[in-house]
């Protein structure tokens, strides 16, 4: 257990004590309605209730159970591998897989299927996630590199603190754009009213996005990009994206659901990799390609009146 004392805010004087308790402490509500069903939340020995209201100065003690983050192997994830050598692994992420364990999920992540191939990733980098350098969104497909060794992993961390390691995506947004290129540099933090979301708030940490117009279909309203990150905020690209009127096709959280083209997932793909190898005198440069569901999004939306799709593998991004 990890006890807390919490002081209700007089800005969230009236808000429900579950959400109270989920912004001070930036769990999710669903993890909160699990403390407060357990009785590990309470005030003045009295056991909370997830409709009751704060009232400001209120204390409320709250006993946060220890997640175990023992990670063990899972050998029924399937993911492919586009490179590998005693240093580093890089995988091809497909849709829907989640990283590594987190809320209340131990097995069929990344993490586990990694450590099932790749024994020796135990002991290397953070536990719960051995060797995860970087993370992708569970909806987002594509490239993301593992270190297989500690001095790898402190190398590739290094890097990811330097921005010298490049990452571009493909990215499907609702909108048009007059200019071809762009950045946006806007601070990202968890989103007040709701902690599992993120927002651009001026408090937040510096954020970076740049992009660059690949294909545009007026009359669909929708723009096709390459998206290169600078920073790596959680939901960095849904959020900037969101914030210049441009969201992401088929994303339920910040973008739009229902448009043509519309692949039923956010239209985002981590479509390239690129860094200097942390043992090795080479550059590695890895791209993946489109998905079939993105493809098919494609194939939907049809001939761009700007740019060009027709192969989309032949684009350099």
């Amino acid at each position: 257990m990890t006890d807390h004392v919490l002081t209700v805010p007089v800005d969230m004087a009236g808000e429900r004590l579950d959400k109270v308790i989920a912004v001070l402490l930036g769990l999710s509500r669903g993890r909160v309605k699990e403390i407060i069903e357990e009785g590990f939340a309470t005030i003045e020995g009295v056991p909370v209730r997830s409709g009751g209201r704060a009232a400001p100065g209120t204390l409320i003690s709250v006993n946060v159970p220890v997640i175990d983050e023992s990670l063990a192997p899972d050998p029924s994830v399937d993911f492919d591998v586009v490179h590998e050598d005693a240093d580093i692994i890089v995988v091809d992420k497909p849709v829907g897989l989640v990283v590594h364990p987190g809320s209340g999920r131990s097995m069929g992540t990344l993490a586990n299927g990694l450590l099932d191939r790749f024994p020796d990733l135990e002991g290397v980098g953070q536990e719960g996630r051995w060797g995860i350098v970087h993370r992708l969104d569970r909806d987002t497909s594509g490239l993301l590199v593992v270190a297989r060794t500690q001095p790898s992993y402190d190398a590739l961390v290094e890097m990811m603190r330097e921005r010298s390691i490049t990452r571009r995506y493909l990215a499907g947004v609702a909108g048009a754009f007059t200019n071809t290129t762009g950045t946006i540099d806007a601070p990202i933090a968890r989103d007040p009213s709701n902690p599992t979301r993120m927002n651009v708030e001026r408090s937040g940490r510096e954020a970076l996005t740049h992009y660059r117009r690949l294909a545009q279909w007026t009359d669909r309203d929708v723009t096709l990009l390459s998206v290169a990150l600078e920073t790596g905020r959680t939901h960095q690209i849904r959020v900037h994206m969101r914030a210049i009127g441009r969201p992401i096709l088929g994303d339920s959280a910040y973008g739009r659901r229902g448009v043509i083209g519309d692949p039923g997932r956010p239209w985002l793909h981590a479509r390239q990799l690129s860094f200097d190898h942390p043992t090795q005198d080479v550059r590695v440069d890895l791209v993946s390609r489109l998905p079939a569901d993105l493809t098919a999004s494609l194939d939907t939306l049809g001939v761009p009146d700007i740019g060009v799709r027709n192969d989309i593998d032949g684009i350099a991004i």
